[in-house]
């Protein structure tokens, strides 16, 4: 018996470098489109600001000297190995954590990519009310965003089953 596209974990190691692609194509052609903080506004609450990140997430840590770099390199290949073991190992058996999980990874690695190459990570949709605004982010990001809901929205759906048995002798 054949197993499911969808069951075998390089279709989520293809969906992961699918991820990477759109997210460093559409950071290519945001610099190639926009001068550093040029805005295009799209509506009253969306529009694309070029902007460069050397921290993490909502700029933490981004005027820290330079250090932070290296540190979040080291921190996104630790979680990228460990998203890779994990796919590996749910991809036969838990096909909407492996999904979750390729988009985290997909995310993460277009992050690293711009963080060796460049020094920092191109952030450019920008989401607001009135002025109220969300801090600048790319792809990559709203792709992690997207997989830890459905991560977190699995565990309520899908409760692992074996987490309140006690094990049996064989």
């Amino acid at each position: 018996m054949t197993k499911k596209v969808y069951h075998q974990y390089w279709f989520w190691y293809l969906a992961a470098f699918v991820v990477f692609l759109l997210d460093q194509g559409s950071k290519h052609w945001i610099e190639a489109a926009f001068d550093y903080n040029e805005t295009k506004v799209f509506t009253s609450f969306f529009n694309f600001t070029l902007r460069y990140n050397p921290g993490a997430a909502f700029s933490f840590l981004a005027d820290a000297g330079g250090w932070q770099r290296w540190f979040f390199t080291i921190v996104a290949v630790a979680a990228s190995v460990l998203l890779i073991v994990w796919i590996c190992r749910v991809a036969s058996s838990k096909p909407r954590e492996a999904f979750a999980l390729s988009f985290i990874l997909g995310g993460a690695v277009g992050n690293l990519y711009d963080r060796i190459i460049h020094g920092h990570v191109v952030d450019f949709i920008v989401v607001h009310y009135q002025d109220y605004y969300w801090p600048a982010f790319n792809l990559a990001d709203a792709a992690i965003s997207l997989g830890a809901m459905v991560l977190i929205a699995d565990l309520f759906i899908n409760p692992d089953k074996t987490s309140g048995e006690k094990p049996t002798n064989a």
